[in-house]
């Protein structure tokens, strides 16, 4: 049955893709997954790959979208971008999907408020290293609100980058927070010079690899 008019379920959004694939981050890494990708991002990150969703897209209500993932017949679903919250519609977009019966994740820079998120959303912040070239669009008032049912992501170029984010992260006791995780740029860092620092400093934290790039390399869509 069609929304009423004026319900959230109307609300559109700019959608870039949303496909089916397994997730290549996080604690659900490896969960086959369908990605809801939302166009358009505020931040300029220097390795960001994922460039072609800052324009374009299609705008899709809601009620679409939810039609769309549905017929993946998947229990699990990413929100993701571009940066999500720059859409003032993805916040009741993550609850229908929750309401849906989904596993929600919302994949997010962290740059933007997420405390109006539903509390059923597993929130995957992404705190800019200085290699990225946006550390200053970081909105540390966000730290605060994290739970151990969300996650804390680094990208990291350099040893400089490594050496930020292990700072950043005993300075404000981000390890005691919620699950942090360590990911290597691709071609700028030695994924295994990553996991060597890892280990020699002892550090209670998850080493990533994008899998989805180990699988299928760059491609769109995956």
């Amino acid at each position: 049955m069609p929304a009423p008019p004026g319900s959230a379920a109307n609300a559109a959004l700019r959608v870039t893709e949303i496909f089916h694939s397994i997730q290549g981050e996080s604690s659900r890494v490896g969960l086959p997954t369908v990605f809801v990708r939302l166009t358009g991002c505020p931040l300029r990150c220097t390795w960001c790959d994922t460039a072609y969703a800052f324009s374009g897209g299609e705008l899709l209500a809601i009620d679409d979208i939810l039609q769309r993932v549905a017929a993946f017949e998947c229990a699990t679903v990413c929100v993701t971008g571009g940066e999500p919250l720059a859409q003032k519609a993805c916040l009741p977009l993550l609850a229908a999907l929750c309401d849906a019966g989904h596993a929600v994740s919302l994949e997010t820079s962290g740059a933007l408020d997420i405390g109006a998120v539903d509390p059923r959303v597993a929130r995957i912040v992404d705190l800019k290293a200085p290699g990225s070239g946006e550390v200053a669009k970081n909105r540390w008032e966000n730290l605060a609100l994290l739970t151990p049912h969300d996650e804390l992501k680094f990208v990291l170029a350099s040893r400089e980058d490594y050496d930020w984010a292990v700072a950043a992260c005993r300075q404000r006791r981000l390890f005691e927070r919620c699950p942090v995780l360590f990911s290597p740029v691709q071609g700028q860092l030695d994924p295994a010079q990553l996991a060597q620092w890892i280990l020699e400093d002892r550090l209670p934290l998850r080493f990533q690899l994008q899998l989805h790039k180990v699988l299928w390399g760059n491609a769109q869509g995956r």
